[in-house]
């Protein structure tokens, strides 16, 4: 059994979501768009540019717009996820071998292993996703939380042995 005991931050939520990148058909899908989007406007801009045409300025902003977006999203998403679990004061966490319980200062739930079977960790943190393609709930569970450090190692192994490493 491992506990955890923090209070949520924007932090927490921007690598989550960033993780989730890695995670989510839909995200990697608008990296992607992304990087097509600008290989397209690369060539535009190269042959305006060869054939002494002025760059169409909406064309740039656009691109801009969009990459920005693409940079930021997270971080503004988790801005919004923030203000949530902000009302709901400390979690505390419990992750044993039947699942993982969140308990808040208003609320509590459990999770059996198979309603997130998959898990990603980075420096931050470890976490939790759902089974569908796009991965649209996930529980966080940040490394920052974690009394001793040695409970990184038992966490990870208790997540190693009930779910896949993604």
């Amino acid at each position: 059994m491992v506990e955890l005991e923090y209070r949520p931050t924007v932090e927490d939520y921007t690598a989550a979501l960033r993780a989730r990148r890695r995670v989510s058909r839909s995200a990697r899908r608008q990296v992607w768009l992304i990087a097509v989007a600008a290989f397209f406007t690369g060539v535009a801009v190269a042959g305006a540019l060869a054939s002494g045409k002025s760059v169409p300025v909406p064309l740039l902003a656009g691109v801009l717009a969009a990459v920005l977006l693409l940079v930021f999203q997270p971080w503004l998403t988790a801005r919004q996820f923030h203000r949530v679990a902000e009302r709901r004061g400390v979690f505390r966490v419990t992750v044993t071998d039947a699942g993982v319980s969140v308990a808040t200062d208003d609320a509590s739930t459990s999770l059996q292993w198979t309603v997130q079977p998959r898990y990603r960790e980075t420096a931050e943190g470890f976490y939790l996703f759902s089974p569908e393609k796009n991965a649209l709930t996930f529980t966080v569970l940040p490394k920052r939380a974690l009394p001793d450090p040695a409970d990184v190692d038992r966490l990870r192994a208790i997540l190693d042995a009930h779910l896949s490493r993604v």
